[in-house]
């Protein structure tokens, strides 16, 4: 076991399930997640944070703005939203994101994507609450390429 800290994550989305199953899934990558899921929830949460988990389908706060007010913040910030939505995708990298995932992705490999954004050790398979990775599933977009 390490004294390193647990890297503290926000997570800023409303709608219930994805809400809760991204805070799972940082909970099981090592990290200390706290939901947002309001403008002042989110305020509040990001002056704690390191990083911040932002589902690009926010319907109470612009998601766009949650990635820029957390780039201002200095956190790190992936993304997470449908694949088909480019136009999304290029606008959150934009915005400031590092990286836009497909919901897909998290939902198979959350924990171990998740743990190695933040540089933390890789969850031991069976301990989190998706399925292994197929090996087929990729980040959406990255910046610098």
């Amino acid at each position: 076991m390490t004294d390193r800290p647990r890297p503290r994550v926000v997570i800023v989305a409303d709608d219930l399930i994805w809400a809760t199953r991204l805070q799972t899934i940082a909970r099981t990558a090592g990290a200390e997640a706290t939901l947002a899921g309001s403008r002042d929830r989110f305020a509040s949460a990001i002056t704690e944070a390191d990083a911040a988990v932002v589902d690009l389908a926010l319907r109470t706060l612009d998601p766009f703005e949650a990635i820029a007010t957390a780039r201002l913040a200095r956190l790190a910030i992936i993304a997470v939203g449908p694949h088909e939505d480019v136009a999304g995708r290029k606008r959150a990298l934009a915005a400031g994101a590092s990286r836009v995932y497909a919901y897909r992705k998290l939902f198979e490999d959350g924990p171990r994507t998740i743990a190695a954004w933040l540089s933390l050790p890789a969850p031991e398979a069976g301990t989190g609450p998706t399925e292994p990775a197929t090996g087929r599933s990729k980040p959406i977009a990255a910046v610098g390429r």
